[in-house]
């Protein structure tokens, strides 16, 4: 077994240890493996291990991968997406992770009535942790930037992504992700006609903690592909 295929079983096991610990179905719970800093070849192997969900921040790499790649990979776009980069990715990926302004959101409808596709798959980034370094909406703005939505739009509203606080403190980064969940429920109630289906929250360092505050999607970079210099080795 490769080091990642070994990496990706322990993660599998996490899930379904930490599921079981706060009573909730494994089954229900979904990663993505973010792979922005992996060569083509590490992801091939992730994929021979029985990923198909993988996640890219950078639109060139995401391009020249999805063209190299089996064609059955459900690609998302985790990163913050350039209002010019639109047109390359709507249509292209399962799954936006990165709404994260209106401006974005007038693009992406834009550029989804000039292809003639119906629907665009989003959720909406929230800086629940409200660092500066981070992108997102304040959690105060997000259920007056959903309802701001038309209802016709082909934006579809999945749910909600966070990035936890960066720290080692455990009892802060569960807070948090409390927080999120509070967020997401509530929005749910707000705007039924959403599927509101996902709340993606929880990386490499923290995606237990995650799944017991309610994660059902998790990114996963690092505990499968190693550090950034061991990923592009």
């Amino acid at each position: 077994m490769t080091d990642i295929a070994a990496g990706l079983e322990h993660v599998r096991e996490v899930i379904r240890q930490t599921a079981a610990k706060v009573g909730r179905d494994p089954a229900g719970i979904r990663y993505i493996l973010v792979s922005k800093f992996a060569a083509a070849d590490k992801i091939l192997t992730a994929y021979n291990a029985g990923a198909r969900v993988f996640g890219e921040n950078r639109l060139q790499e995401f391009v020249g991968k999805k063209q190299e790649l089996p064609s059955d990979i459900a690609w998302h776009f985790v990163g913050h997406l350039q209002t010019n980069k639109v047109k390359q990715v709507v249509g292209e990926v399962a799954l936006i992770h990165s709404l994260d302004r209106e401006e974005l959101a007038h693009e992406i409808e834009r550029q989804a009535g000039r292809k003639g596709i119906a629907k665009v798959p989003c959720l909406v980034e929230v800086n629940i942790s409200g660092e500066a370094a981070k992108g997102g909406f304040d959690p105060d703005e997000v259920k007056s930037f959903i309802q701001s939505i038309d209802p016709d739009s082909p934006i579809e509203l999945h749910g909600l992504m966070t990035i936890g606080p960066l720290t080692e403190n455990k009892d802060e980064i569960k807070l948090a992700f409390r927080r999120m969940k509070k967020l997401f429920n509530g929005l749910r109630e707000a705007v039924p006609q959403a599927p509101w289906d996902t709340l993606s929250m929880g990386m490499s360092g923290d995606y237990s903690i995650a799944i017991e505050e309610g994660a059902n999607l998790l990114r996963i970079g690092r505990a499968v592909f190693g550090a950034r210099e061991e990923m592009t080795k």
